[in-house]
């Protein structure tokens, strides 16, 4: 597993933060501007790294929030109930998979795993659903145990400023969930429906925990089996094949995982609850356009192979702002990124990864991405393989 630099290279090992979210971009061989501007800059461009703010990384209103500022839907659906729990359960033996529901609500899922015979962890949010879903228990064949916790709400990133409501490490070591090493199965899978108006910013949350290895990731390659909107889930899939569509975020998460995509649903198989605790009638539902769209279930495994000696818990960072970086100009050629960007000679990068210099990043693959700041992090040609403004904040939110 990877954490606490455990079972790291020994090149890496040696720049373990000082705390979450930290960069390590001087362990990882970075420069400032001022230090590279103080060296010979010849044959690079003045084409600037600069920060990329992303308004999807705010967390602050959403982790802020004491209230449930919008409806949350649930499954209602037995017959999708019933299919949800096969796919969840798959062809192991339930009870030696461990389920984590999100928000599970009247317990329809909840139920229709029990019956199955899986271990459930129920997470929800609501003291209404609480009462039912322990009763639950008392008839089923499976195990499950109740917390009363908003799991979308758990460990928000920079503590120091948002003191968290609810910590995976209390939460889990109560339940007695150990941790399992990154090159293992996967221990855990976790089930969601996510909430429309904090979606894209709990996938960036998720992202960053995903490749630091914090919070459900401590525990190892946790699987994500989460409905998502129509139009996430394009992005989420989106290849140079769809540019109008190709980010950031498609990119990271084709990096991390294999997203498999399992079926759509239609809005009318979920219930939906407002926060006055109680299922919206037809006159009130009119309100509720948000809600009523078809949902896409994705199943998203972490790659065994996503870390390696050149990408780390340890340099992660330095990868999500090279890719920020590319993407805030995607019509530039990439040799114009990589001279902005690092020390190493662009040309032999380029020539190594076999992508061509006049080349944008409409035309890169995620695994392209990957490759060239491994060929980079890897290259011995230059001390300093970085360059970073001092003004560096992106990619600390």
């Amino acid at each position: 597993m990877w954490g606490a630099a455990m079972g790291l290279p020994p090149r890496l090992a040696l720049s373990v933060l000082a705390g979450p979210g930290r960069s390590c971009i001087l362990g990882s061989g970075a420069a400032t501007r001022m230090d590279w501007q103080a060296r010979n800059r010849r044959d690079f461009s003045d084409f600037y790294m600069q920060p990329l703010f992303d308004p999807d990384l705010e967390e602050s209103p959403f982790y802020a929030s004491k209230g449930r500022a919008e409806p949350t839907r649930h499954v209602a659906s037995k017959k999708l109930a019933r299919n949800l729990a096969r796919n969840l359960l798959g062809f192991q033996k339930p009870s030696r998979q461990l389920i984590l529901e999100c928000n599970p609500g009247p317990g329809v899922l909840t139920e229709a795993l029990l019956r199955a015979g899986a271990r459930v962890v129920a997470f929800e949010s609501e003291k209404s659903f609480i009462p039912h879903l322990k009763s639950l228990r008392k008839y089923m064949e499976g195990e499950l145990q109740v917390v009363h916790c908003d799991f979308f709400k758990m460990d928000p990133r920079h503590q120091e400023i948002i003191r968290p409501e609810y910590s995976s490490q209390a939460i889990f070591q109560n339940l007695g969930i150990k941790a399992v090493p990154w090159s293992g199965g996967v221990p855990i899978k976790i089930f969601g429906i996510m909430p429309n108006k904090y979606e894209r910013r709990i996938l960036w949350k998720t992202l960053f925990d995903l490749y630091s290895c914090d919070s459900i990731f401590r525990y190892g390659r946790v699987e994500l089996n989460l409905f998502v909107t129509e139009k996430e889930f394009q992005r989420l899939i989106a290849t140079p094949r769809r540019p109008d569509l190709y980010q950031v975020l498609s990119v990271l998460w084709q990096v991390a995982c294999k997203i498999k995509f399992i079926h759509m649903e239609p809005w009318s198989s979920f219930s939906v609850y407002s926060e006055n605790e109680h299922l919206e009638k037809t006159k009130l539902m009119e309100s509720f356009k948000s809600v009523k769209e078809n949902l896409y279930f994705i199943q998203m495994t972490p790659r065994k192979s996503l870390f390696t000696e050149n990408l780390s818990p340890l340099n992660y960072d330095i990868f999500f702002h090279m890719v920020k970086h590319c993407f805030g100009k995607r019509s530039a050629p990439i040799i114009q990124h990589l001279r902005s960007l690092s020390t190493v000679d662009p040309i032999d990068v380029l020539r190594q990864v076999r992508l061509s210099p006049g080349g944008t990043v409409l035309k890169m693959y995620p695994q392209d991405f990957k490759r060239l700041f491994e060929t980079i992090e890897s290259s011995e040609d230059s001390v300093f393989k970085w360059v970073y403004d001092d003004s560096l904040e992106d990619i600390q939110i």
